[in-house]
């Protein structure tokens, strides 16, 4: 009983005036003798959720004296910007404004022009907060997100717990790839990859059903189906992190995920190191550009993604770095630029023809897509088996632990976040010490 919102306080729960309550016949209500209609926190919520589809699909048609929860609203149910009167959220700059009794909407361009929906609106204690709608890029899904954002202040001042309908995992993997991994993620089309064989193991399976004993029967599948435990791994970190996103949107109260440890990869990379024999053959039959991005990776440990898309104002020759901005922590970092490096990058110089990129297609000036083909050619030519591309940043790695580097050093120049990966050219330069010695017993097993 002491849950039980009146006919105001529902009005604030769902956004819309009172009379909009009173007058919405399908609102679910309970008659008290003597006191009245009373509105049911969660019952409202439930309302929400089963309509909240069919006023979507409306959404196109939306005027603005609608609202987008309930059908029949007042005609002040919406203000333009460029009209008068109104709270200090109402006093709006442009048309690209719109203002609701529980906050606004606006719109800004990005630097590259892009239209990106932003929500203005107060928290529980008052407070004026605007933050960008990620997850919105039409003004109707802007209208939706300002409302669930209210909806929450409004749980957090009244101390309630809504509860959250049941949802299954393929339902909740398009929400978690549209409203997180598309928003925040680079590699989100990764995700999206991977997500493909998580659907097809757990298919729409209610969330809170799956739990660590299901878990541990699709990573037995995975090993069974040959998958080596790094792939296992980033299919175990995908999980976490969908789990993860399930509780802060309140599917889920506790992670499945949480006692379940990940495979150690630290005796498990797949390290081919290039020797400096193989160098020498590989740099002959590479064809000069090809020959140009291996000395890059070979004396940076760029990956190639980032070396092909390398560009010229990243480059300071006077201070001789290289400047790597986008990696793949979110972070940037710089390169000392050494001697073979400078010499490799200034016969370039005289190839630049002003384009902005130092590697592009002659034909479009875009940069480079991939040098696979190209790549294994020269290795075949070279007789050099089993080298991808990406080996001669652990290449890079390797070499610099052999030489002396210490190991947060290594850790900088590759970008990595965790040391704990760095480790891992740690354990294979201890194994290439260990083989360099079995061949002086080798030697001496021959002369005696």
């Amino acid at each position: 009983m002491n849950n039980l919102l009146t006919a105001k306080e529902a009005a604030e729960f769902l956004n819309c005036h009172p009379q909009t309550v009173y007058r919405n016949e399908g609102l679910p209500s309970i008659d008290i003798p003597g006191i009245g209609k009373r509105y049911n926190p969660d019952d409202l919520k439930e309302y929400i959720e089963k309509n909240k589809y069919k006023y979507i699909s409306k959404l196109p048609q939306v005027t603005d004296n609608h609202r987008i929860i309930l059908t029949s609203t007042p005609d002040y149910g919406i203000r333009r910007s460029n009209e008068s009167g109104g709270s200090e959220m109402a006093k709006a700059k442009t048309k690209s404004r719109f203002n609701f009794g529980n906050g606004a909407i606006y719109t800004r361009k990005t630097k590259k022009g892009k239209i990106r929906w932003y929500l203005d609106y107060k928290d529980s204690e008052g407070n004026r907060i605007q933050r960008v709608a990620a997850s919105a890029s039409t003004k109707e899904e802007a209208v939706y997100a300002l409302n669930e954002a209210t909806s929450k202040v409004f749980d957090e001042k009244h101390n309630i717990q809504r509860r959250k309908r049941k949802i299954g995992f393929t339902e909740f993997s398009q929400i978690y790839l549209k409203d997180y991994a598309m928003v925040v993620k680079k590699s989100w089309k990764t995700d999206q990859s991977r997500m493909t064989l998580l659907i097809d193991n757990f298919n729409n399976t209610e969330l809170r059903k799956i739990n660590q004993s299901a878990i541990r029967k699709f990573i037995a599948l995975r090993e069974k189906a040959g998958n080596t435990q790094s792939t296992i791994n980033r299919y175990m970190a995908l999980l976490r992190k969908m789990f993860n996103y399930a509780i802060e949107e309140g599917y889920l109260e506790k992670n499945p995920m949480d006692q379940i440890k990940s495979f150690s990869e630290k005796d498990n990379l797949k390290e081919r190191i290039l020797t400096e024999d193989e160098e020498a053959r590989l740099m002959k039959e590479s064809s000069p550009h090809l020959k140009s991005i291996i000395v890059i990776a070979l004396n940076t440990g760029m990956r190639l993604g980032k070396i092909l898309n390398l560009r010229w104002d990243q480059i300071d020759m006077d201070n001789q770095t290289i400047k790597v901005d986008n990696t793949k922590n979110g972070r940037s970092r710089t390169i000392p630029v050494n001697d073979t490096l400078y010499k490799e990058i200034d016969k370039l110089k005289t190839q630049k023809n002003n384009k902005p990129f130092i590697f592009f297609n002659e034909e479009t000036g875009k940069p480079l897509t991939t040098v696979k083909t190209a790549f294994k050619a020269a290795c075949r030519r070279a007789s050099i088996e089993g080298l991808r591309m990406h080996d001669l940043r652990h290449t890079f790695g390797s070499r610099l632990i052999q030489r002396g580097a210490d190991i947060e050093t290594v850790r900088s120049l590759m970008g990595h976040n965790s040391i704990a990966i760095t480790q891992r050219y740690l354990h294979s330069t201890e194994t290439l010490k260990r083989k360099s010695v079995d061949l002086l017993s080798a030697d001496h097993e021959k002369i005696s």
